[in-house]
């Protein structure tokens, strides 16, 4: 029987740090080959670091099968393309700083063309058989303790970063610079919040507020309502303790205060550490790799299994060998709150979703569109599905056949 009460902690880190950068920019490469190919191969790593952006892993543009020659012009047109695209994410964040500056950072790239020994894997003349871009374990997981369907510790996580981004583009709150990160502590009963114990939030910012040093207890006054605000009524008490910049001043960040590389930051991108994880990233890859793909149909599938009102707590695995099409393994765990049977769950999951196989998991969720750029900050996962195919793994559309199975 798991624990009832007990004191748990997430983390999370907005668009401006460094790995979330990396991130940002890997995805954007990955949109601009969907764009142009649905069926683009592309393993981005992004490195940057004090004035300098660079790109490396493997790509192709054209179809399976296709003309040798014409994938090839097509992948190098849009690698030619994308210092644009790579620099205008940079702007959206808003880094036009010194250290790290959209317009002047230098800029390598060095993406080259996929492994013809992976390709022959996942290539498969029948789609049908077309198999795992790697081998690998991805897991899935819901639970009830926000409307979401998300761990609530990393949803009032990602929620403050939010808010203080969105202040921050506004002008509302000028002094804030890209670069932060929150972490929340909140004490549970019955498997439920009730009360905010901690809230750390780090947060570069600029020199002054106005006529005065931006000291930390200056910038806690500037951000403290705005962060109260992404709670429930009730959760931060008297005894709630804040942590704001204890380092002292947070005027050097970004890409010129650490190096960012793409996927350090998986636990943030998926529960914080209230599930497990395969280990593998999903930044910078397209969705052939089930690292990202078969993660997503596992929380697609668990919070489909929550809001049906099956169990209060879902988790899945699923593992793939790579140019292997069906699944080795499938898992379900409901933590002892199901209101069925997981081995029936086992089996009738895989064939809601045409037995998970690569293919059939990229159709069922339609992931071969340029929808991932958006994905790289605030989580994948407890997020509202968009009008451009974005997060459709939010999408609680099996509730209602899922409950027929009780």
């Amino acid at each position: 029987m798991s624990r009832s009460n007990y004191i748990f902690t997430s983390e999370s880190v907005s668009e401006g740090h460094p790995d979330k950068v990396a991130d940002r920019i890997s995805d954007t490469v990955v949109d601009a080959f969907l764009s142009v190919e649905p069926e683009a191969r592309v393993a981005c790593e992004t490195l940057v670091t004090t004035n300098r952006i660079v790109l490396a892993g493997e790509v192709r543009a054209g179809r399976p099968g296709g003309s040798p020659a014409e994938n090839k012009a097509l992948t190098k047109d849009i690698v030619k393309g994308l210092e644009s695209k790579v620099r205008q994410a940079v702007k959206d964040i808003g880094y036009e700083q010194k250290g790290f500056h959209w317009a002047k950072a230098k800029y390598a790239c060095h993406l080259h063309p996929q492994s013809a020994h992976i390709a022959q894997g996942v290539d498969a003349s029948d789609k049908k058989d077309e198999g795992a871009g790697d081998q690998g374990i991805m897991f899935g997981y819901a639970c009830d303790e926000t409307p979401a369907l998300m761990p609530a510790t990393l949803q009032y996580s990602h929620d403050i970063l939010k808010k203080l981004a969105e202040v921050r583009h506004s002008g509302e709150c000028p002094v804030l610079e890209p670069d932060a990160k929150s972490q929340v502590t909140l004490r549970y009963e019955d498997g439920q919040p009730v009360e905010v114990l901690q809230i750390v939030v780090s947060t570069q910012h600029k020199k002054r507020i106005g006529l005065h040093s931006a000291t930390p207890k200056r910038i806690e006054q500037a951000i403290r309502p705005y962060v109260e605000g992404v709670f429930p009524a009730g959760l931060i008490t008297k005894k709630t303790k804040w942590h704001v910049n204890p380092t002292g001043r947070f005027e050097i960040g970004g890409p010129d205060g650490d190096a960012g590389l793409t996927g350090r930051k998986i636990i943030v991108d998926t529960y914080g550490g209230a599930a497990p994880h395969g280990g593998g990233a999903f930044s910078g890859k397209d969705p052939t790799k089930v690292d990202r793909s078969a993660a997503y149909l596992c929380r697609y599938l668990a919070k489909n299994v929550v809001a049906s009102g099956l169990a209060k707590k879902c988790t899945i695995q699923i593992s793939y060998a790579i140019g292997v099409a069906q699944p080795l393994s499938f898992y379900v765990d409901l933590h002892n709150t199901g209101e069925i049977d997981p081995a029936k769950l086992e089996l009738a999951l895989p064939q809601m979703v045409g037995g998970a196989t690569p293919r059939a998991i990229r159709e069922h969720l339609q992931l071969n569109r340029p929808i991932y750029a958006r994905t790289s900050a605030y989580g994948h996962f407890g997020r509202q599905p968009d009008n451009e195919g974005g997060f459709s793994w939010e999408r609680p559309d099996l509730a209602e056949e899922l409950r027929k199975l009780a």
